[in-house]
């Protein structure tokens, strides 16, 4: 199997909660990236400690209380499914904390990871307040919901968005990179997709490939799976009849999107 697929592992690691994915240096190329998705029953308590790595939680779906310290946050999360295309609630906790996750209905949370010696204040980022874009034209159409954009300076590293994809649109399109530390005209971000499709049973086709292809793999990702992405194009067809949500995360020594298309593809771009 593809170094780059990870498929759920579904571990019980105490009464009531599921780590279903675990990204991290360890088991992992990505040296800026971390990731994790667990599943939580109805009042399952799940508690870390950061040390030199700040933490996005995201209230996937149920509903969740996080607290830090003496700050709490009450009944987060707004959908039971990705795909009613709403925005939910998220919170960003700095390095060197410790945080409880506290489910009030069964639900599964994602912790987004990358390193940090800054200490920031823990915020609670509302699902009002993600900015929402329509992205792409034609067959390249897709929603995006912003958690932590890096328009704003809550965070020193992470760079966390959901995208949804239409049946048979493409997206990641143009196929783009963002693999050289060459700011102004392209950052260094490593990049892990969370995938999930409705109807589940389906599947989208993701391709992670470089310039000189010394990287070039072309994966079947199914519901629930995950995709590493420590360098290159990574574009994500979306076959007829399915409808795709990813969730990104990003990080890198710079705290920036600046991406690069591939020149043999960016011709798109200017159809009329």
């Amino acid at each position: 199997m593809s170094k780059l697929l990870r498929k759920p592992k579904r571990e019980e690691v105490s009464e009531g909660i599921t780590l279903v994915h675990e990204v991290s240096k360890q088991n992992s190329d990505l040296k800026y990236v971390g990731f994790r998705v667990i599943d939580l029953v109805k009042g399952a308590k799940y508690v870390e400690s950061l040390v030199k790595e700040e933490c996005c939680i995201v209230a996937l779906t149920g509903r969740i209380n996080v607290t830090e310290g003496e700050t709490s946050f009450k009944d987060l999360g707004t959908r039971d499914s990705v795909f009613e295309r709403k925005p939910t609630d998220s919170v960003y906790v700095s390095n060197d904390l410790t945080f409880e996750v506290e489910a009030v209905t069964d639900a599964r949370i994602v912790l987004c990871y990358s390193p940090s010696e800054n200490q920031l204040p823990t915020k609670l980022i509302k699902a009002e307040e993600n900015s929402i874009e329509n992205r792409g034209e034609y067959s390249n159409k897709r929603l995006v919901h912003n958690i932590l954009p890096d328009s704003d300076s809550t965070a020193n590293s992470l760079l966390v968005v959901e995208v949804f994809t239409e049946t048979g649109n493409w997206s990641s399109y143009p196929p783009h990179k963002h693999d050289q530390d060459n700011l102004p005209e392209e950052s260094f971000l490593e990049e892990s997709y969370y995938h999930q499709m409705d109807p589940p049973q389906g599947f989208v086709f993701q391709r992670v490939y470089t310039d000189d292809r010394s990287l070039d793999e072309t994966m079947n990702v199914e519901n629930g799976d995950v995709v590493l992405v420590p360098k290159g194009y990574h574009p994500v067809g979306v076959p007829d009849g399915y409808s795709s949500y990813y969730l990104n995360v990003m990080a890198g020594p710079e705290r920036i999107w600046k991406f690069h298309n591939d020149k043999d593809h960016e011709w798109i771009l200017d159809r009329k």
